[in-house]
């Protein structure tokens, strides 16, 4: 089936949930999760396959061993699409992402590396130019106060260099396009803006 968008029943499950994330509230509307939240998030990532990659929505469970917070669920749906790109739903509306949010110690080396050489990362900075001007954000994750250790604090690109992991990000409010076909429009536009970018850290990063 086509994706057509999230009704507005999708919006007040999770303001519902919001309010009380409980079994009891989850158990009785269970199916509004199912049918109005969680059938299209499918269809829309399988819409999204072809020119992306492999989808995996995530779990509803909050994985709560490790947390103070115990509330037992998600207060949105996540899905990733291939191995660089993320999409988001919730009371909030709906959010798109992409790049390499966590970089093992290889990866930051790799990373560090190519942002360095001249050649790769003036090609890295156009890239996130480019994308700023699409009005897609930018954001680096896990950054050094300073410079890291082999690097002068005077390079050029000293802010790219101290982050370990490098992500672009999209958010759109709840609008009444939520709830039709162009969802997926703005989605689709966002990760193809995203797709030089995610190409730049799958050569030079991802080994």
């Amino acid at each position: 089936m086509a994706f057509g968008g999230w009704p507005e029943e999708a919006l007040e499950f999770y303001e519902g949930l919001e309010a009380d994330n409980s079994k009891s509230y989850w158990t009785s509307n269970k199916v509004v999760y199912e049918d109005k939240v969680l059938r299209p998030m499918t269809e829309l990532t399988e819409h999204l396959a072809a020119e992306f990659g492999e989808p995996k929505i995530f779990r509803p469970y909050r994985d709560i061993r490790f947390s103070a917070d115990k509330t037992p669920y998600k207060t949105h749906i996540g899905a990733t699409i291939g191995g660089t790109s993320y999409v988001q739903f919730s009371a909030d509306g709906l959010a798109a992402g992409s790049g390499m949010w966590h970089m093992d110690p290889e990866q930051v080396d790799r990373y560090r590396a190519a942002v360095a050489a001249e050649r790769t990362g003036a090609e890295l900075e156009a890239i996130i130019e480019k994308i700023a001007k699409a009005d897609v954000e930018v954001h680096g994750h896990g950054t050094l106060k300073s410079a890291p250790r082999g690097y002068p604090p005077g390079h050029p690109r000293i802010a790219l260099l101290r982050h370990k992991g490098l992500t672009t990000w999209q958010h759109w409010d709840p609008e009444p396009w939520l709830q039709t076909p162009q969802a997926a429009d703005r989605v689709l536009s966002f990760l193809r803006t995203s797709a030089a970018f995610c190409s730049w850290l799958t050569s030079n990063v991802r080994g």
